[in-house]
Formats: C-alpha cells, structure tokens, sequence
C-alpha cells in the first residue's frame, strides 16, 4: 500500500522522531502496523521528508535510492530511538542500558558517509548536495541527546506519536492538535451524552 506522506505525518518535530512515528500505534498490540513493511516506502518518505524537514536539513535533499538496502540500518536506529526517548519521556531521564544499541545504530547510519556536517548554518552539510537518508537519520537521532531537547519531548495521549514540545511554556499535550486534539475532544463529548442519555434512561 502506497502511503500518501502528508503533513501529519511529520508532527514529531525533527526528522528522527518522524522517523520512529512511522509505527502507527505503538501501545495496541492489535492495530499496530509499520508504514515501512515496504521498503519502498522509505525512498518516498526521504522525499516528502526533504520537504517538510527542510528547516532542519538546512535545504539539504535526502535520498535513499536503494531502500531495500538500506532498510535494516533504517528500521534498527528507528528503533533504537524509540526506544531511548520513549524511556526518556516516561522516566524524565536516559536510560544508559539503552545508549549501546542506539549509538551503535547511528554509527552504522553513518559508517558510509563521506559528507562532513556541523558547519554553522550547515547543520547536516552542504546544501547543494544530496545526503543518504540513513546518514541524516542518524544526525538527527543524535541531535536529540541535548538536555533541552530531553527535557521537551512528549507522547501524544492520543496516538502514542513522540514530539518536540516548542511551544512557549512547554504545555502543549498532542503532536496534532488538529488530528489528535479534535478526536480526543470528539470522544469527550460522545462520552458525555452518552452517561447524559444514560442517566435520563435510569
């Protein structure tokens, strides 16, 4: 099934916590499923992602031309970061045990790269040319270990997505307000008339 990468789909805030968004809901072992079963889906994630992520790339494409090859260094750091910041947000801390598996994931991420990144205003290199999808993947994930970054990640109540909280105070409660705040407030207020309606039938 060909997935139509929109803008919800890229509510995690950086590339890396898109990236792990990618396994649709996490916490129901009975409807979860993983948009990346299709390699291919990789290469079009890269694509849409050089869009919407343009502001952490620097402008800089990603590219993933051979995705069934790349697919297992992929899937292991979208794991690995998962579970790392999942651990984070729950515990208010990292969990060492969890940093072998997830550095070694990012080290494979990057063992192929030739670019040079950290450039100032060139967070991820130059933007001229492309950089494979893996190698960013990895820059990303890293990036978060910052305790400011830390200290700002949630999950979504709704969906279990992991974001960046940028807001001003730092209370913002779903990666979508639009998506995941209205189907919480729609399912308030069906519970409510519905214990008002089962009150009245009392």
């Amino acid at each position: 099934m060909t997935v139509s990468w929109t803008p919800h789909r890229f509510t995690g805030g950086i590339l890396a916590l898109d990236t792990a968004n990618t396994v649709v809901l996490r916490n129901d072992p009975e409807r979860t499923f993983d948009r990346f079963d299709d390699p291919a889906e990789i290469a079009r994630f890269a694509e849409a992602a050089s869009g919407f992520r343009a502001a952490e790339l620097g402008g800089r494409p990603l590219e993933a031309p051979e995705p069934d090859g790349i697919a297992p260094v992929v899937l292991s750091i979208r794991e690995a970061t998962d579970r790392l910041f999942r651990h984070a947000v729950a515990e208010g801390m990292i969990a060492t045990r969890h940093l072998p598996d997830f550095l070694t994931a990012c080290a494979e991420g990057l063992s192929d790269s030739t670019t040079e990144i950290g450039a100032p205003g060139r967070p991820f290199g130059d933007p001229a040319t492309p950089i494979a999808f893996e190698a960013a993947l990895a820059v990303s994930a890293l990036s978060l270990l910052r305790d400011e970054t830390v200290a700002r990640l949630r999950i979504c109540p709704n969906c279990s997505w992991l974001f960046v909280d940028r807001s001003r105070n730092s209370s913002r409660l779903w990666c979508d307000m639009a998506v995941c705040g209205n189907r919480q407030k729609a399912n308030r207020y069906y519970r409510r008339r519905t214990a008002v309606r089962e009150a009245a039938n009392d």
